[in-house]
């Protein structure tokens, strides 16, 4: 069973930076450990649907933005931690949300489409104040 946990979330003005991190634990059914998993960042604000904000391939070679985070936010990952990041800059009020971290298991291909990754973590909730 995989397990994600997110962490760094909190309350912060807005011009500020946050980073997230994200501790995954575990393996798969068939044995796959973060190692080759594709990593993705989503956040969802009230009343909204969930959004994509960021993912990462298993090798950390490649990324994808949404479009409202691109060159605000960056994507890392720490194979050796079993970690990744969501270092945020620039934070607007906008970017209020809960952020989820989510894996890709199966196959470790980059994707924007929440339905798939099959392993989510609870969430950690920032708020930018204005």
């Amino acid at each position: 069973q995989v397990q994600l946990v997110e962490s760094g979330g909190g309350l912060v003005q807005a011009g500020g930076s946050l980073r997230l991190s994200c501790l995954a634990s575990g393996r798969t059914a068939s044995g796959r450990t973060f190692g080759s998993y594709a990593m993705g960042w989503f956040r969802q604000a009230p009343g909204k649907e969930r959004e994509f904000v960021a993912c990462i391939s298993y090798s950390g070679n490649s990324t994808i933005y949404g479009d409202s985070v691109k060159g605000r936010f960056t994507i890392s990952r720490d194979t050796a931690k079993n970690t990744v990041y969501l270092q945020m800059n620039s934070l607007k009020p906008a970017d209020t949300a809960v952020y989820y971290c989510a894996a890709e298991t199966l196959f470790g291909v980059l994707t924007t489409t929440p339905d798939a990754y099959d392993y989510w973590g609870q969430g950690t909730q920032v708020t930018v104040s204005s």
